[in-house]
């Protein structure tokens, strides 16, 4: 009976999660919160701790999971203060993500599969991997508030998951509404950032209200993160269209921008800009009208707010390392808001039967210095003395999905699951170029000084049927199949518009439309064995794909007018799918009574139709093509060692050498010219080599208290800015941080002292644009080029309280 078998899965949670306050980057509570299709493993009768995992769609211990899955349990979530997506990659091997601060998510690369160019803004909504909060797919960001535990699926994901994945998933799985019990919990942290002004600190809570007992509950969670921020922005202009942005002319890229009188005349500083302001909730209604069936019914809200980029200009000027050198200051605003229904019923003793439907919608309000683009045109903008010009851009997401899926539960040798998925996804964006004071000096009447404007709305429907089929013809051994057909259409309509040369306040656009659409199939099948309970081998080989799509540009409209033009031609409007082909081999022990216990896999990836940057000859704006062809292949390992009571060690390394096979003419491109990428040259935007090791020790303090020291220290090797750091590419340099904290818990709350990149360690995590960007442009001197960086050395204190 379902909502029973929840119950008796959250008390096996309570259970590991006391008996593991501080677990391995591969534990995970036991799911309490979803995927209620078979029962749970019971927990040995000595008491350890048995972790279990939903990402093959049953409840399966990690130890029977036979693919290659890591885990973050709710609790390790809080212990090493991982708030979102860009903490995780330390824990798991495989994963590389590009922090780029509170600006967007950062970018997500899994074993290798990026062929882009490392940048400096972020964002990651291009399909290669699935981000799921319980059974929703999401492009969104949400804070791991209230989390029960999060996996990352390494390799293709579609036989059993609605969205494709061409790398891997990510989900977040959140607690669920508890009808039988009152709870809380109550949080607080403050903390000094290295190079800040300020303090900074973030407050949460989480209640449980059985509204009707047994029948209704209320689970809701709130929190409020202000983060100070450490990049001033050195060299803001003080009145735009008026003052001079380079008040004197230098020689050289790191010259002097002006003497002080000059700076203090034209020019302010702004400290800080990069802090974050994130307001985050998520509340749901489960209702339990029998012990067949649950529903949960969520609404989550979050809003972040910053200023600026979190990188330095390269020194332009003479800025130094958490400094930035543009003219304005760059704001963003995101907003996103999440509906869904989810519906897990029993059907007999036959199958489970889960439904999910959500709507998600997501507002991006922002502004970025655009000066350097603009005379990069070679348009004599720079005889204006005061000329700089920055953006407005709006984006709005709309998402809906439906998904359903059934989960045999009858038993016996033969097991299966079937699913259906329907995804809409709509963007429509409008964009424009600000120059303060130009039109006034070119003689215009352009009161709103808009130089160029656009707007693209696209709209992507994806439908999919997916299942497998497993056997288990004797004891221990284990196979499946499985399959997916996919269907895809995306439309895109767009326009440009040169309002300078129009009469105010006049816009007009002119617009095109584009189109296309494709369909396939991908497979995947997997055999595992069994010796005993300490080991496991396993075996996949998987096909995995990426929808294609529309390059959100204006389409050009033809012929071509005279003058300025920013456009997509109708070879350029749209891109195909691309895929891979994924062979694995893996093992999972657990020895010497669970004290020794961790996971080995190696895997061989071919990726063909790859997704490459490319740009539109008509403005150089950047777009995807395919092309080329690259392989992936690596090994990742994870080990955890209890050698007495109370101390657990442990530690992960990934070794992945991503590369072309193939030549790609002319992909690397810079300014002054293109290269060819070579067949061996290494694909950018992921470390060959990471790891990390760690280690906590509890102590019992008489017989309700404990002290819990944590040390956990991270490898993160060199990372290509671009294929084979041709074309004014980088090897940004390797780098290791440590983390470390002092927790003292007494019953039902807990303070901790903590550090985070304890010894304040600078290393640059990506590139905006590349090193040719570093010139004088007649006289200008640019400030195109940007590294993000990591964020320095955090110390606090925090308070948790449980009710």
């Amino acid at each position: 009976m379902m909502r029973r078998s929840l119950t008796s899965r959250s008390l096996l949670s309570a259970t590991a999660l006391g008996t593991l306050l501080i677990a391995a980057p591969v534990a995970a509570q036991t799911a309490a919160s979803e995927d209620a299709a078979a029962p749970v493993p019971q927990a040995p009768d000595d008491g350890d701790d048995v972790i279990i995992v939903t990402g093959t769609r049953r409840a399966v211990s990690l130890q029977d999971a036979p693919i290659n899955l890591t885990a973050l349990s709710g609790a390790e979530l809080q212990d090493q203060r991982i708030d979102d997506v860009r903490d995780i990659a330390a824990f798991s091997p495989g994963l590389t993500i590009q922090d780029t601060g509170p600006r967007n998510t950062g970018t997500i690369v899994m074993r290798g599969l990026s062929a882009s160019d490392t940048g400096d803004t972020g964002g990651n909504a291009d399909n290669s991997l699935a981000t799921y909060l319980g059974e929703v797919p999401l492009y969104l960001d949400f804070k791991l508030l209230d989390i029960d535990r999060v996996e990352v699926l390494l390799g293709p994901q579609g036989t059993l998951y609605g969205l494709g994945t061409l790398a891997g998933a990510i989900r977040y799985i959140p607690n669920r509404p508890d009808p039988d019990n009152w709870s809380g919990m109550a949080h607080g942290r403050m903390y000094d950032v290295a190079h800040a002004d300020d303090p900074g600190f973030s407050v949460d809570g989480t209640i449980n209200v059985p509204i009707v007992p047994g029948v209704i509950a209320l689970r809701s969670t709130v929190g409020y993160y202000n983060d100070p921020g450490f990049i001033d922005y050195k060299y803001l202009v003080r009145d735009p269209g008026v003052s001079l942005p380079q008040p004197n002319n230098p020689t050289g890229f790191f010259g002097s921008i002006g003497t002080p009188q000059e700076v203090a005349d034209n020019l302010y500083t702004y400290k800080d800009a990069n802090f974050e302001h994130t307001f985050t909730t998520r509340n749901q209604l489960g209702i339990f009208p029998a012990d067949w069936l649950n529903v949960y019914l969520t609404y989550a809200y979050q809003e972040t707010q910053t200023n600026g980029r979190q990188s330095n200009g390269g020194g332009v000027f003479g800025t130094g390392k958490y400094e930035a050198p543009w003219r304005f200051l760059e704001p963003s605003d995101r907003k996103a808001h999440l509906v869904s229904a989810e519906i897990e019923a029993d059907i007999g003793s036959f199958a489970q039967f889960v439904s999910a439907t959500a709507y998600t919608k997501q507002t991006i309000q922002s502004s970025v210095d655009v000066t350097d683009l603009l005379l990069d045109l070679d348009y004599d903008y720079e005889l204006f003395p005061a000329f700089a010009g920055y953006t407005r851009s709006d984006i709005d997401y709309e998402q809906f999905n439906q998904e359903v899926r059934f989960v045999s539960a009858h038993g016996g040798p033969l097991s299966w699951v079937v699913g259906g998925f329907y995804n809409e996804l709509k963007q429509n964006s409008t964009y424009f170029e600000i120059l303060p004071g130009y039109p006034a000096y070119a003689g215009i009447d352009r009161p709103d000084e808009i130089e160029y404007a656009s707007f693209v709305d696209s709209k992507t429907t994806e439908k999919a049927v997916y299942g497998e089929l497993s056997l288990e013809p004797f004891e221990g051994l284990q196979l499946t199949a499985g399959g997916r057909y996919f269907d895809y259409k995306a439309d895109v309509v767009g326009g440009q518009a040169l309002p300078l040369f129009q009469p105010f306040p006049e816009i007009n656009y002119r617009s095109r439309a584009g189109n296309t659409k494709d369909d396939g199939f991908v497979w995947k099948f997997n055999g595992s064995y069994k010796f005993g309970e300490e080991l496991m081998v396993y075996a996949t080989y998987s096909k995995g794909y990426r929808i294609g799509g529309v390059n959100r540009v204006a389409p050009c409209a033809l012929p071509l007018p005279p003058g300025q033009n920013l456009c997509a031609l109708p070879d350029e409007l749209v891109y195909a799918p691309d895929e891979v082909k994924n062979v694995e081999v893996g093992m999972r022990w657990s020895l010497f009574e669970r004290r020794f216990t961790g996971s080995l896999a190696a895997y061989h990836i071919d990726w063909t139709g790859i997704q490459l940057d490319g740009l539109t000859e008509n403005g150089a704006i950047g777009i995807t093509v395919n092309g080329g062809k690259a392989v992936s292949k690596g090994v990742e390992l994870t080990v955890q060692l209890r050698p007495i009571e109370g101390l657990t060690m442990r530690g992960n390394y990934a070794y992945n050498d991503a590369h072309l096979t193939e030549e790609v003419p002319g992909l690397i491109k810079f300014r002054g010219g293109e290269v060819d990428a070579e067949p061996g040259d290494r694909l950018p935007g992921s470390t060959k080599n990471s790891g990390a090791v760690g280690a906590t020790y509890t102590l019992p303090v008489g017989d309700t208290s404990d002290i819990a020291v944590n040390w956990t220290m991270t490898y993160t090797g060199n990372i290509l800015t671009r294929v084979g750091a041709r074309g004014f590419g980088e090897k940004l340099p390797s780098f290791v941080t440590h983390r470390a904290s002092i927790a003292y818990s007494k019953e039902d709350w807990e303070i901790r002292l903590f550090a985070d990149n304890l010894f304040d360690k600078y290393a640059v995590a990506s590139v905006g644009n590349d090193l040719s960007r570093r010139f004088v442009n007649d006289g200008v001197v640019s400030r195109y080029y940007a590294r993000t960086v990591i964020p320095p050395r955090r110390v606090g204190v925090e308070m948790t309280k449980k009710f």
